[in-house]
Protein backbone atom coordinates (compact mmCIF):
# COMPACT_ATOMS: atom_id res chain seq x y z
CA UNK A 1 0.00 0.00 0.00
CA UNK A 2 1.33 3.46 -0.98
CA UNK A 3 1.98 5.82 1.79
CA UNK A 4 -0.44 8.30 0.28
CA UNK A 5 -2.84 5.83 0.67
CA UNK A 6 -2.06 5.06 4.24
CA UNK A 7 -2.18 8.66 5.14
CA UNK A 8 -5.25 9.07 3.38
CA UNK A 9 -6.95 5.87 5.23
CA UNK A 10 -5.74 6.81 8.63
CA UNK A 11 -7.19 10.18 8.89
CA UNK A 12 -6.49 13.83 10.12
CA UNK A 13 -3.07 12.91 12.66
CA UNK A 14 -3.10 16.28 14.60
CA UNK A 15 0.44 17.38 14.94
CA UNK A 16 1.45 20.81 16.19
CA UNK A 17 4.75 22.12 16.15
CA UNK A 18 6.40 25.53 17.36
CA UNK A 19 7.93 25.95 13.69
CA UNK A 20 5.30 25.15 11.27
CA UNK A 21 6.11 26.51 8.04
CA UNK A 22 3.11 25.61 5.71
CA UNK A 23 -0.03 27.34 7.78
CA UNK A 24 -3.53 28.90 5.84
CA UNK A 25 -6.02 30.55 7.76
CA UNK A 26 -10.01 30.01 7.48
CA UNK A 27 -11.79 33.07 8.72
CA UNK A 28 -15.18 34.27 9.06
CA UNK A 29 -15.67 37.39 11.06
CA UNK A 30 -13.84 37.05 14.22
CA UNK A 31 -13.50 33.37 14.45
CA UNK A 32 -9.90 32.12 12.72
CA UNK A 33 -9.13 28.15 12.60
CA UNK A 34 -5.22 27.44 11.59
CA UNK A 35 -5.12 24.94 9.00
CA UNK A 36 -1.43 23.24 9.38
CA UNK A 37 -0.04 20.84 6.95
CA UNK A 38 3.87 20.61 7.92
CA UNK A 39 6.32 20.20 4.81
CA UNK A 40 7.82 17.31 5.93
CA UNK A 41 4.64 15.19 6.21
CA UNK A 42 2.52 14.35 3.53
CA UNK A 43 0.25 16.66 2.28
CA UNK A 44 -3.06 15.77 2.58
CA UNK A 45 -5.20 18.44 0.78
CA UNK A 46 -5.13 17.08 -2.48
CA UNK A 47 -7.40 14.26 -0.87
CA UNK A 48 -9.52 16.77 0.93
CA UNK A 49 -8.67 17.22 4.19
CA UNK A 50 -5.82 18.51 6.33
CA UNK A 51 -3.15 17.59 8.64
CA UNK A 52 -4.11 19.62 11.49
CA UNK A 53 -6.39 22.77 12.72
CA UNK A 54 -6.07 24.67 15.48
CA UNK A 55 -9.12 26.04 16.79
CA UNK A 56 -8.68 30.12 18.39
CA UNK A 57 -8.10 30.54 22.14
CA UNK A 58 -12.07 30.43 24.04
CA UNK A 59 -14.03 29.58 21.20
CA UNK A 60 -16.82 27.32 21.85
CA UNK A 61 -16.77 23.91 20.48
CA UNK A 62 -19.78 21.95 19.10
CA UNK A 63 -20.16 18.77 18.15
CA UNK A 64 -22.40 17.64 15.05
CA UNK A 65 -23.84 14.07 15.38
CA UNK A 66 -23.56 11.46 12.44
CA UNK A 67 -25.48 12.89 9.51
CA UNK A 68 -26.00 9.81 7.28
CA UNK A 69 -26.99 9.98 3.67
CA UNK A 70 -31.35 9.57 4.41
CA UNK A 71 -33.55 12.63 2.62
CA UNK A 72 -36.33 14.41 4.22
CA UNK A 73 -38.79 11.34 4.27
CA UNK A 74 -35.69 9.24 5.91
CA UNK A 75 -35.24 7.55 2.74
CA UNK A 76 -31.87 6.15 1.82
CA UNK A 77 -30.65 5.70 -1.75
CA UNK A 78 -28.90 2.73 -2.37
CA UNK A 79 -26.41 4.59 -4.27
CA UNK A 80 -23.16 5.64 -2.01
CA UNK A 81 -22.35 8.50 -4.28
CA UNK A 82 -26.34 10.05 -3.61
CA UNK A 83 -25.84 8.89 0.08
CA UNK A 84 -22.48 11.00 0.59
CA UNK A 85 -23.82 14.14 -1.17
CA UNK A 86 -26.89 13.92 0.66
CA UNK A 87 -25.11 13.12 4.26
CA UNK A 88 -22.75 16.91 3.21
CA UNK A 89 -26.20 18.27 2.58
CA UNK A 90 -27.91 17.63 5.91
CA UNK A 91 -24.43 18.49 7.73
CA UNK A 92 -24.41 22.13 5.68
CA UNK A 93 -28.19 21.97 7.09
CA UNK A 94 -26.81 20.99 10.82
CA UNK A 95 -24.25 24.11 10.38
CA UNK A 96 -26.98 26.56 9.46
CA UNK A 97 -29.08 25.10 12.46
CA UNK A 98 -26.65 26.25 15.23
CA UNK A 99 -25.12 29.55 13.23
CA UNK A 100 -22.00 27.98 12.16
CA UNK A 101 -20.36 28.01 8.61
CA UNK A 102 -18.21 25.06 7.01
CA UNK A 103 -15.27 27.25 7.86
CA UNK A 104 -15.37 26.45 11.35
CA UNK A 105 -15.38 22.72 11.28
CA UNK A 106 -12.22 22.01 12.86
CA UNK A 107 -12.03 17.97 12.56
CA UNK A 108 -14.62 15.52 10.40
CA UNK A 109 -15.13 12.12 10.97
CA UNK A 110 -16.30 9.96 8.48
CA UNK A 111 -17.54 6.53 8.65
CA UNK A 112 -17.96 4.17 5.44
CA UNK A 113 -19.54 1.08 5.23
CA UNK A 114 -17.53 -1.70 2.75
CA UNK A 115 -14.98 1.41 2.22
CA UNK A 116 -12.34 0.43 -1.27
CA UNK A 117 -10.38 2.64 -3.09
CA UNK A 118 -13.20 3.56 -5.65
CA UNK A 119 -14.86 5.73 -2.70
CA UNK A 120 -12.28 7.83 -2.53
CA UNK A 121 -12.82 10.26 -5.45
CA UNK A 122 -16.62 10.34 -4.20
CA UNK A 123 -15.75 11.54 -0.72
CA UNK A 124 -12.85 14.29 -1.59
CA UNK A 125 -15.41 15.52 -3.81
CA UNK A 126 -17.86 16.62 -1.64
CA UNK A 127 -15.17 17.48 1.16
CA UNK A 128 -13.86 19.74 -1.25
CA UNK A 129 -17.17 20.96 -2.79
CA UNK A 130 -17.89 21.79 1.19
CA UNK A 131 -15.14 23.32 2.33
CA UNK A 132 -12.69 24.55 -0.66
CA UNK A 133 -9.55 25.19 0.62
CA UNK A 134 -10.36 25.68 4.41
CA UNK A 135 -10.29 21.63 4.55
CA UNK A 136 -10.61 20.77 8.42
CA UNK A 137 -8.79 17.61 10.15
CA UNK A 138 -10.55 14.32 8.64
CA UNK A 139 -10.62 10.71 9.75
CA UNK A 140 -11.65 8.34 7.60
CA UNK A 141 -13.04 4.53 10.03
CA UNK A 142 -13.96 1.60 7.58
CA UNK A 143 -16.83 -0.13 8.97
CA UNK A 144 -18.81 -3.30 8.64
CA UNK A 145 -22.09 -1.79 8.97
CA UNK A 146 -23.76 1.58 10.03
CA UNK A 147 -26.98 2.06 12.24
CA UNK A 148 -29.58 0.83 9.70
CA UNK A 149 -28.36 -1.90 7.18
CA UNK A 150 -28.90 0.18 3.90
CA UNK A 151 -26.84 3.33 5.49
CA UNK A 152 -23.37 2.97 3.33
CA UNK A 153 -22.04 7.00 4.78
CA UNK A 154 -21.83 8.89 8.38
CA UNK A 155 -19.93 12.28 9.01
CA UNK A 156 -20.00 13.50 12.14
CA UNK A 157 -17.92 17.52 12.74
CA UNK A 158 -16.17 19.33 15.70
CA UNK A 159 -16.90 22.92 15.41
CA UNK A 160 -15.49 25.78 16.62
CA UNK A 161 -18.39 28.38 17.18
CA UNK A 162 -17.56 32.35 17.68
Amino acid sequence: MSRAIKHLLTGGLIIMTMAVSTAATATGNDLKLTIVNPQNLYDPSPNGYSTAVITPRGARVAYISGQGGQDSTGALSPDFAVQVKQAYASLRAALEGIGARPDQVAKLTVFVVDHDMSKLEVLTRNVKDMFGEALPAQTLIPVPKLAIDPMLFEVEAVVALE
